[in-house]
């Protein structure tokens, strides 16, 4: 569902939310989340410490269907912030889905296939590339990226911009829901591109280990919290909801930190500026490719502005605050993998708001047109057409 789905807007102003401490919090951590965040991020990179030993945590083992999954305080960090976005998401938005509700089925389908045919590009591309460890790295990456769902942040952005809502929680909802099933066949896909241990790590991925951890940390949570605010109600809910939101911040901060600490050291330490600029190129290339996705999408669907939005926003945006915590759980001895997902998590907002300046723009006025002075010359009549009733001079535009 996204992890970011309650307090991630694109940087707002401060806005009204009351005169308590935890809500003047709350305004200031959401107004500066974004740079907040790369501040969590350089941190991870120069004082990797406090967030690798949150890693070594375990809270508990689960087995099932014959697969060990160990729930670290990363993963109990994420389902806390996935149950919370379930405690306030409004299901009641949704009703509205059923007019045309080939839209959300497509969109979502479209939302992994997208970024399958971008890698499938790439993978072609980079047998360029001198470095054949940092081309499977960058792969590997990228296949985390686009297997996840749709960020809940989407919502948030759609929400913003005057999108359609139900829509935005429709491709949310239905892409959380499908993951289970969508993840493992980009997973699959992507090893096929791939080579060495990385090929392998993601077809045991794809063969029950991105299944357990999407059921346990993203899927099951996000349930349990929309089941909590249906017993609870939305009212008790709602008047918790800023401390809620505080909560998430300081959680997703947190986690986003202990995340980055296991890659960012090594990428500084080991510097290669023209890797860090392919990695960043291919990123924002694939982000952009995305939300130019959801626009043909709405496009060829002739859709309303409003869905136009939700759409551009649902394709463009992908929960990589999970993709992250798999990687570390599942490839933490491949720390270059998480890069190509850090810098997605950055740039897809830094998009989404250049995309909602332009969707903010009036529409230009034509410019006036301009014709060329023509020449005005009088013309001579007889005097017999003058004296018959004609103006007593006559000017024709040549």
């Amino acid at each position: 569902m996204g992890f970011t789905t309650l307090n991630f807007m694109p940087n707002p102003l401060f806005q009204k939310s009351g005169g308590s401490i935890v809500a003047r919090v709350q305004a200031a951590l959401h107004a500066y989340f974004l740079p907040l965040l790369i501040a969590a991020y350089l941190l991870a990179a120069f004082v990797p410490g406090p967030g690798l030993r949150v890693r070594e945590v375990t809270i508990e083992r689960i087995a099932l269907w014959g697969t060990t999954t160990k729930i670290g305080l990363p993963a109990a960090m994420l389902g806390f912030l996935l149950f919370s976005a379930g405690l306030g998401a409004k299901l009641e938005h949704l009703k509205n889905l059923t007019r045309r509700p080939w839209i959300p089925a497509i969109a979502i389908v479209a939302n992994f296939t997208i970024p399958l045919l971008f890698i499938l590009v790439v993978s072609q591309l980079m047998r360029f590339w001198s470095d054949n460890e940092e081309t499977q790295n960058l792969l590997t990456g990228l296949a985390l990226v686009a297997s996840m769902p749709i960020a809940g942040s989407a919502a948030a952005w759609t929400q913003n911009e005057n999108g359609d809502l139900a829509l935005s929680l429709g491709l949310v909802f239905g892409s959380t829901l499908l993951s289970p099933l969508t993840t493992p066949i980009v997973l699959n896909f992507v090893a096929l591109l791939t080579t060495g241990d990385l090929s392998e790590d993601l077809h045991e991925l794809a063969a029950g280990g991105s299944e357990m951890f999407l059921m346990i940390c993203v899927l099951t949570p996000s349930l349990l919290g929309l089941a909590v605010r249906f017993v609870l109600g939305a009212r008790a809910i709602d008047e918790r909801m800023t401390a809620i939101k505080l909560m998430n911040s300081v959680v997703l901060l947190g986690l986003c930190y202990s995340n980055a600490a296991v890659s960012l050291p090594r990428v500084f330490a080991d510097f290669d500026g023209d890797y860090l600029a392919l990695v960043l190129a291919i990123v924002v290339l694939l982000c952009v490719t995305a939300f130019a996705g959801g626009w043909l999408l709405a496009r060829l669907a002739r859709v309303e502005p409003a869905q136009r939005s939700a759409l551009m926003f649902g394709l463009g945006m992908n929960n990589n605050g999970s993709g992250l915590v798999l990687a570390v759980m599942a490839l933490a001895n491949h720390p270059l993998v998480m890069l190509p997902i850090i810098f997605y998590n950055l740039v897809q907002h830094l998009i989404a708001g250049s995309v909602a300046g332009m969707m903010r723009r009036p529409p230009g006025k034509p410019a006036p047109v301009v014709e060329p002075k023509r020449s005005v010359e009088p013309i001579e009549l007889p005097a017999e057409a003058l004296n018959a009733g004609f103006a007593r001079s006559i000017v024709a535009e040549a």
